[in-house]
């Protein structure tokens, strides 16, 4: 157990969250995680980023990590050994004792269940997350099998290896710690974002939030100076200070923004009355226009 103190936030009890990545490329790491935020966050001791190079629990002087199919095909695929020795090596509970809820050893591949902003916020609120870096064809299916509590993919396309993958729920996972970004809101309030609460405040002093909770939609458009930039200007109602006006606009515009790029977000969401009603009225604009 550590205390954070950071400038403008009081001091918070917490237990660092450790990330191991096994990987054949364990220098890749060494640029992702030196700036910005997940930077931040492991010179305050938040968080702990430790990459193992999966050749050095090989016995053979070639330090081989992959070999042939079984069954023919195309490609090399990992081998098991080296895998379960660095897990060991690394003292990863044995999957029937592991304590799923403070750790976790994931599998990155394209076959994996998608990663979304969901499973971030489930994997938060673990003491220790360790990520293998699949890599060639594949990995032998008995890590998965045996030492694995998931399997993740982060999007319907394959990549080289799995280092830019981990690299993303890394830092998509980090920014969701207390203390990890500058207002503590800063991750509430965005895209795939909590549902929204009252924005109204027990003090008749504050004025009601402007912002608006995604409720698991996307974010709403963002603007800053200049007001008019090449022609094109910040919507007046961003300019005219009435609260409620602006929080009723960028709820309409997420909407309006989900219906355009990624409608399959609506079907899962949690809408109100209203929220069904605006994108009946924007459905409508669109059929106007065309």
């Amino acid at each position: 157990m550590q205390l954070l103190c950071r400038r403008g936030l009081s001091c918070l009890s917490f237990l660092v969250m450790r990330f191991d990545l096994v990987t054949i490329f364990p220098d890749f790491f060494t640029s992702s995680f030196s700036y910005g935020i997940l930077n931040r966050a492991r010179t305050t001791g938040l968080v702990e980023l430790h990459t193992h190079d999966l050749r050095s629990y090989t016995h053979d002087r070639h330090k081989t990590v992959d070999d042939r199919p079984f069954g023919g095909g195309e490609g090399m695929v990992l081998k098991p050994q080296p895998i379960f020795e660095a897990a060991k090596t690394m003292g990863v509970s044995p999957k029937v004792h592991r304590d799923p809820a403070k750790e976790t050893v994931i599998l990155l591949s394209a076959q994996g269940r998608p990663f979304t902003q969901a499973v971030a916020h489930e994997l938060a609120g673990m003491e220790r997350v360790v990520m293998i870096c699949g890599r060639y064809e594949g990995v032998d299916e008995r890590v998965n099998q045996l030492l694995c509590d998931r399997e993740i993919s982060i999007g319907d396309y394959v990549l080289s290896g799995g280092e830019l993958a981990a690299a993303v729920i890394v830092d998509a996972v980090v920014r969701l710690l207390p203390g990890a970004l500058g207002h503590p809101d800063s991750s509430k309030f965005e895209s795939f974002g909590a549902e929204d609460i009252d924005n109204k405040s027990d003090d008749p002093q504050v004025p009601p939030r402007t912002t608006h909770g995604a409720g698991g939609i996307l974010d709403y458009p963002h603007y800053t100076r200049p007001a008019d930039f090449e022609g094109a200007p910040v919507p007046e109602v961003l300019q005219g200070g009435n609260h409620d006006a602006i929080r009723a606009w960028r709820r309409r515009m997420a909407l309006k923004k989900t219906l355009e790029n990624r409608p399959d977000l609506l079907e899962r969401s949690n809408l109100s009355k209203q929220d069904l009603k605006l994108l009946e009225e924007i459905r409508r604009e669109k059929l106007d226009e065309a």
